[in-house]
């Protein structure tokens, strides 16, 4: 079969099976994009594979994490391509986890890339080892930000690192399920501040949810008295923690009562669209906020680990000091200048953005270079 007429095999593997909407706008960016430049056959390694198949235009998904190396190397073996990531999966407690169908490629010949992954913290000498060794047998290797592609390159990575985007930015809204707005309590003109909250774990060993429950407390009491607005607490992990999490920052504020957590279940399109309903947003989680700058809402981020910042600098935006160094008193300052100067911050986000999302199809057009094909003329 010519290359014309050819259905290429690519397999994706990554945090994906509907625990975080982040991670499967990253997945449905990459679906998206090579759909749209080559005739694809995708095979995605999934912790869900009944949710994968029913959110993503895929044909196969595999139970990556019940099955053992020996049940997943013939799905490895029939690829033309393995794509890790993206998302921030190379760090300390999970990163030999999502390296392993890599090693695997290695082993029967497959090439594969790390796609516009986030990186860090990587402490340990072992992880790094794995990681340096790993990558370093990768057909291409992009991360989403420069701060990961310094510390690949001071572990020892000896590969070419290009630095383009999250694909998560090339997103677009989906229509709302009907009645969304008024079960939300979101129909009307009431100004409004969605809030985001994570919880501590492998990914921000340094978190303490003590500290920012209060402060975050304090900072949403504050914006209901100052803005006149209510809080919406907008959990990006249903499955996980996101929704204790948003309930324990609500039981320590004195204005509880305009509080509220968002009820209904939604893809990340349709969380998109429903973003775009605030006047402000304020939060942790990296895709929380890149949802809000998509929908040119303001936003205050709260920094708890380098991929945050990392985002923040791509688009030139001003942050509070880490979490675990700022106070309430710091924080609200912060969000009362963000308020202020909401319509800048508007207008940077408009400026910034297109080069971002420019950067991130780039990953797509290599690995399409990879496969021996040409990205259609337009793309």
């Amino acid at each position: 079969m010519d290359k014309q007429n050819r259905v290429y095999q690519v397999g994706i593997s990554g945090s994906y099976g509907g625990l975080n909407l982040g991670d499967e706008a990253i997945l449905q960016g990459i679906v998206t994009q090579l759909r749209d430049s080559l005739p694809v056959e995708i095979t995605v390694f999934s912790r869900d594979p009944a949710d994968t198949l029913r959110r993503h235009d895929v044909e196969h998904a595999i139970p990556v994490r019940r099955l053992g190396r020996n049940d997943i190397l013939p799905y490895i073996r029939n690829l033309d391509l393995l794509i890790i990531g993206g998302g921030g999966i190379l760090f300390d407690a999970e990163a030999r986890i999502y390296l392993r169908e890599a090693v695997l490629a290695q082993e029967v010949g497959v090439p594969f890339v790390i796609y516009a992954v986030g990186v860090g913290p990587l402490e340990h000498s072992s992880v790094r080892e794995i990681v340096r060794s790993t990558l370093d047998k990768a057909a291409l290797i992009t991360v989403r930000e420069q701060g990961a592609r310094h510390l690949l390159e001071d572990i020892g990575v000896q590969r070419t690192i290009e630095v383009t985007s999250d694909p998560a930015l090339l997103l677009e809204p989906e229509p709302l399920p009907p009645g969304a707005l008024k079960q939300e309590g979101l129909e009307g003109r009431r100004r409004r501040v969605a809030l985001s909250v994570r919880e501590p774990g492998v990914a921000a060993p340094d978190l303490s949810s003590h500290a920012y429950h209060a402060l975050l407390a304090s900072a949403a009491d504050y914006m209901v008295d100052r803005l006149e607005a209510e809080v919406v607490f907008v959990p990006m992990e249903r499955r996980m923690h996101d929704l204790q999490q948003a309930h324990a920052v609500v039981s320590q504020m004195l204005l509880a009562q305009k509080a509220t957590v968002l009820k209904g279940e939604y893809s990340a399109g349709q969380l998109l669209s429903l973003l775009g309903q605030f006047d402000l947003a304020v939060g942790m989680r990296l895709h929380f906020l890149l949802f809000a700058a998509l929908q040119n809402v303001p936003f205050v981020a709260l920094p708890y680990a380098p991929k945050v910042s990392g985002f923040l600098e791509q688009l030139g935006v001003a942050m509070p000091p880490p979490l675990g160094q700022v106070n309430a008193g710091r924080l609200i300052a912060h969000i009362d200048h963000a308020w202020d100067h909401r319509r800048r911050l508007q207008q940077q986000l408009i400026e910034r953005l297109p080069v971002m999302q420019e950067a991130a199809r780039a990953t797509n057009r290599m690995v399409v270079e990879l496969l021996g094909a040409t990205v259609p003329a337009g793309d």
